[in-house]
């Protein structure tokens, strides 16, 4: 058995944004992800959480990353390592209010030395942390399970998850995730086919209802964890940014599908069709007591309206 992640067990968690905030009210996200020889990961990991609603993001990689991220992210802030990939941990981590690491990484041994170093200083800064890619490698690699702390999110894909525990069978599998939700007190996501949310303690996963093989294409894991990194600076909680973060992330996947064809969108279109599933979910973002409406409530009705 299976609980279902719907626009229905989503929508009354939308957080509002009041009149009188600024930038400083909706949380930092810090991005460490790509390398000189995966600048992509690093662009497309920041162009997502600048669609969450957080008010800032910070990535940190190498310079060459940095160059190519910055063209396609302007609102980032950048924060350049000294190494051609992830090497150092000279930043303070309470300034940030999640911390997404790990695509595009790489293995190099000085980012796994940072890595460890910044699990920790995550911990103990109390900052929320999401694991992918890279970083789960090395994790597993260096037989590091029992090291993570708790209250962080995994997102491996089945590749990354098959590192970390084995299982026999799906139904096996699904048994065995939850195992690794409850030793570690995290959030694991196992994506794929109907991406699977298991929440520590949890008797049974929570199933996603979006999205569609038009993803699986090289950068969608990129854009999840990004997206879900900023949806924790934003103020949701672990499970909720988990359960939220893979419904708006298929939901983009949909309507790209729908627009273009499952075969002719990349991970970059995600990131620009996020707004939709917020949109869907009836995240307009107005406070309250404000008089603006957007036009899906002029409507009065739970369905995607054009804007223009």
């Amino acid at each position: 058995m299976d609980y279902k992640i719907t626009k229905e067990l989503l929508s009354d968690y939308c957080l509002p944004r009041e009149n009188t905030s600024h930038k400083g009210d909706y949380g930092h996200a810090l991005l460490i992800c790509g390398c000189d020889s995966m600048p992509g990961a690093a662009s497309l990991t920041t162009g997502a959480p600048l669609k969450s609603g957080c008010g800032l993001v910070t990535l940190h990689s190498s310079a060459y990353a940095c160059q190519i991220s910055a063209v396609a992210n302007p609102s980032a802030i950048l924060s350049i390592d000294d190494s051609p990939c992830f090497s150092q941990v000279e930043f303070n981590l309470s300034k940030y209010n999640a911390v997404g690491v790990g695509p595009g990484l790489g293995k190099d041994s000085q980012s796994k030395v940072a890595l460890e170093e910044l699990m920790e200083s995550c911990y103990e800064a109390d900052v929320p942390m999401v694991l992918d890619a890279d970083a789960l490698n090395i994790i597993a690699e260096n037989r590091w399970i029992d090291e993570i702390p708790k209250g962080f999110v995994l997102t491996p894909h089945d590749g990354e998850l098959a590192r970390l525990i084995s299982w026999s069978n799906e139904e096996d599998k699904v048994r065995q995730t939850q195992k690794l939700a409850d030793e570690t007190q995290s959030v694991v996501i196992s994506k794929g086919y109907h991406t699977k949310v298991f929440i520590p303690d949890e008797q049974f996963p929570y199933e996603n209802t979006t999205g569609n093989p038009g993803m699986a294409k090289g950068g969608s894991g990129d854009v999840l964890t990004g997206l879900i990194t900023g949806l924790l600076a934003r103020g949701y909680k672990l499970d909720i940014a988990a359960k939220m973060g893979v419904w708006i992330h298929g939901y983009a996947g949909d309507c790209c599908s729908q627009k273009f064809g499952m075969e002719a969108y990349s991970s970059k279109d995600l990131i620009d069709h996020l707004w939709m599933g917020f949109k869907a979910l009836g995240s307009n973002g107005a406070a309250s007591s404000s008089g603006f409406q957007s036009p899906r409530m002029q409507c009065g009705c739970g369905n995607y309206v054009p804007l223009g």
